[in-house]
């Protein structure tokens, strides 16, 4: 399938079902076109058919944006068509992808904190915020930053863990940078970031067990 048929296609992939002119209609293209579209998301196991209805369940737009992002799609450009639960999710498969345990919305007690990922590889963690919709200033980024550290802090006083790496995943930055050692990671470089992230924990605002 053509790719930019695929990515006009993840705007259709509402849960329930889905008929192809209802499709054409969601996506502004022809019926031969949604048909096509529609009967290779089937071939890659995305969505289920029932008589004449395509059904798609929650997880299958991330799959798509997967399958978009494996055929060479930009994973920022895809990365804006989730709303921020998918792109949580599209941060941990990646993790996943790079044989680390992965954790969504881990919920710390005393005092209650929330962190959007925590990917665990080798005996160390990597506890990643997410930040989805807008490109965001120095001064919130630091502020960003030093939140994270305190979930990080709090997170290993908890776990039975050795260390722990705060970082945030962003959609907009265009490089890797950071704020007192910890990263701020584009989504396009979370992929080589994972692949590299056991090597540079020396590099990394890199907490350890007390």
């Amino acid at each position: 399938m053509h790719l930019q048929l695929l990515v006009k296609g993840l705007k259709g992939i509402i849960p329930g079902g889905m008929s192809v002119k209802d499709f054409a209609v969601v996506i502004q293209t022809g019926e031969d076109a949604s048909k096509m579209i529609l009967e290779n998301l089937l071939q890659n196991g995305i969505g289920k058919l029932e008589e004449d209805l395509v059904y798609f369940d929650e997880n299958d737009k991330l799959k798509t944006c997967l399958l978009a992002i494996s055929m060479g799609a930009p994973i920022d450009e895809i990365s804006r068509l989730l709303d921020w639960k998918d792109f949580e999710s599209l941060v941990a498969e990646m993790l996943d992808s790079s044989d680390f345990e992965t954790t969504r919305n881990l919920v710390l007690t005393k005092p209650r904190m929330e962190i959007d990922v925590v990917g665990i590889k080798s005996g160390v963690a990597i506890l990643i915020d997410c930040k989805h919709w807008k490109r965001l200033s120095n001064s919130s980024l630091e502020k960003a930053v030093q939140k994270q550290i305190e979930r990080t802090k709090h997170y290993l006083s908890k776990e039975n863990i050795r260390a722990a790496v705060p970082a945030i995943v962003t959609l907009y930055d265009e490089k890797l940078r950071f704020i007192n050692n910890v990263p701020i990671i584009p989504i396009f470089q979370l992929n080589s970031f994972c692949e590299e992230f056991y090597g540079n924990l020396d590099e990394l605002n890199t907490l350890e067990h007390s």
